[in-house]
């Protein structure tokens, strides 16, 4: 049910009740390090972040990596430099690599997967989490976009879209930065996922492992910590909603001098809901043209 521009769909609008009714209510200028992209009540989709450059005085570039200086994540619980060379050349040139995506969602969640893709992801275009192999059975495309303040030339954020060959459905449309939050030692990734007047903040901390893998993880002991945040703007005022039974680890190694792969869990409430799997393979050098 449409119920107007400012509200949206009911079931959006209901969600954004939830989080204002249990969130935190503060100042955007107070917690910068949930600040992202917000999308219309319409939804968001595959140009999304082409609209919100143009709408936000950005320029749009052709992206290279989704970090682009990896050893940024570095402190004094993480040595960055002991992650293998190809697993950090990923994350800085992810733009030379082609992307292929397998799901597994588990045992009784898998209903769930459904309904979320019939009530929200599907009408939205974000967030559609394939429910069978049949989805990428064609192929994920893979685009990184830089959208870059034209008074300083730097990139503001930097956008990873990935859509479904064979329905043409959003898989994830998101934005990556490194930031620091009040209750954690140390630089994190931020992933931004823009939803209707607000948007889904994904909080990881960084961690090495002995043969150079490398993994983020969004678990922490509640607000101000690595973790899953929905948020709803309205002007400067935003409502936060820590989810703290959600957590989410991707531990990325690599499998060859190629060849990249990713093993992302999902919990709810400590029960694995959703494996996602990814083989990113090296197709371009960097400084060819896309």
């Amino acid at each position: 049910m449409w119920l107007g521009t400012r509200r949206g769909y009911l079931s959006d609008w209901t969600t954004q009740l939830w989080v204002k009714a249990t969130g935190k209510a503060i100042l955007l200028q107070s917690s910068p390090w949930l600040n992202g992209p917000v999308a219309k009540a319409t939804g968001v989709g595959a140009r999304f972040f082409d609209d919100f450059a143009a709408e936000s005085g950005l320029l749009l570039s052709p992206g290279t990596g989704l970090i682009r200086d990896f050893l940024a994540l570095g402190g004094t619980t993480f040595r960055a430099e002991s992650v293998a060379p190809e697993v950090r050349d990923l994350y800085e040139q992810t733009a030379n690599y082609e992307l292929d995506a397998w799901s597994e969602w588990c045992g009784p969640f898998k209903p769930f997967g459904r309904l979320l893709a019939s009530l929200f992801s599907h009408r939205l275009q974000q967030l559609n989490v394939p429910l069978s192999g049949l989805d990428t059975s064609r192929g994920v495309t893979s685009r990184i976009v830089d959208l870059i303040d034209p008074g300083t030339g730097k990139p503001q954020y930097t956008a990873w879209i990935r859509q479904l060959l064979g329905s043409r459905n959003v898989l994830y449309a998101g934005s990556y930065s490194i930031c620091r939050v009040p209750e954690f030692e140390g630089p994190c990734v931020k992933v931004v996922f823009p939803l209707p007047n607000g948007n889904a903040v994904v909080i990881m901390y960084p961690e090495a492992g002995a043969d150079g893998s490398f993994s983020l993880t969004s678990a922490g002991v509640g607000y101000g910590g690595p973790g899953f945040y929905f948020t709803v703007r309205e002007g400067e005022r935003m409502w936060a909603k820590y989810v703290r039974a959600m957590h989410e680890t991707i531990c990325v190694y690599a499998s060859d001098e190629k060849e990249v792969r990713a093993d992302h869990v999902l919990r709810l409430c400590g029960k694995v809901f959703l494996r996602l799997h990814y083989r990113l393979r090296l197709e371009r050098t960097t400084g060819a043209s896309n």
